[in-house]
């Protein structure tokens, strides 16, 4: 088309994948601290869970945190972008459900570690499969349209439910314990980064097994504070291990929100 035409037909409404893109995201960009609160969230939710179990009857927990996690979700997507207390508020919801999602299979159906984990990693690999046969795309960065953001929680519940699982399953199952469970999470949680700058793997798969393992090492420590000597644990409690893991997330979640590094520009 012509300057002359394009005059004469007058300014051309945007398509939809333009309006895609120039929409406001509703994640946060990937900086350091995303990574240190995401694992906080990842402790915090597993204490908090085995918290509201042990004080409450099981069932009512779990039904309160799905409440949680609905109020959460619902006010996560009537905003129109990323604000930081909501999506945070929100990843925190999630790590409680997921924990107990997986805490509920195990204890209460008595399915072993060694089932729920693969059925989990299924069921995200099924989430992932549907997510890119749709959109072409699993990155963070698309995160735009009401359709992807659907795409990128149900990933997120997949993804905590799927690391409470395998965390357990290093712990207990296969005797490692939790601070050795740690351990190897931390080691393991290097290697994608270390394959996106040296073995030229893909940003976006790199991004994701990083996240799926920061759920298995933030539970891992927080498990190891809080259980006791004759689980090999610090015995600080429950109640006490999560009121600082979630100081410290609310602190930096704050900081955040006044700084807003943290906001795609």
């Amino acid at each position: 088309m012509t300057t002359a035409q394009l005059h004469q037909n007058g300014p051309q409404p945007p398509t939809r994948h333009a309006t895609a893109r120039h929409a406001m995201s509703k994640v946060p960009e990937v900086t350091a601290l995303f990574w240190v609160i995401k694992v906080l969230t990842t402790g915090m939710g597993e204490t908090a869970s085995d918290f509201l179990a042990h004080v409450m009857n099981p069932m009512i927990a779990v039904a309160l945190g799905g409440v949680g996690l609905v109020v959460s979700l619902a006010v996560q997507f009537g905003v129109g972008r990323y604000v930081a207390w909501i999506y945070w508020t929100t990843i925190v919801m999630v790590s409680v459900f997921g924990t107990m999602a997986a805490d509920v299979l195990h204890v209460a159906l008595g399915v072993p570690y060694l089932v729920s984990a693969p059925f989990f990693l299924l069921a995200l690999a099924v989430v992932f499969g549907v997510w890119y046969a749709t959109e072409r795309t699993l990155s963070i960065h698309s995160i735009r349209t009401r359709r992807r953001e659907v795409f990128y929680w149900a990933t997120v519940l997949a993804t905590f439910a799927l690391g409470t699982a395998v965390g357990d399953l290093t712990a207990t199952t296969m005797n490692l314990g939790y601070l050795g469970s740690g351990i190897m999470f931390a080691v393991l949680i290097a290697v994608p980064a270390a394959a996106h700058r040296w073995l030229r793997l893909g940003a976006v798969p790199s991004f994701w097994i990083a996240y799926v393992l920061t759920r298995p090492l933030g539970a891992s420590f927080a498990d190891w504070m809080a259980v006791s000597h004759e689980r090999g644990g610090l015995d600080l409690g429950l109640g006490p291990v999560t009121a600082v893991w979630t100081a410290a997330i609310l602190a930096l979640v704050g900081y955040l929100a006044v700084s807003r590094k943290d906001v795609s520009r």
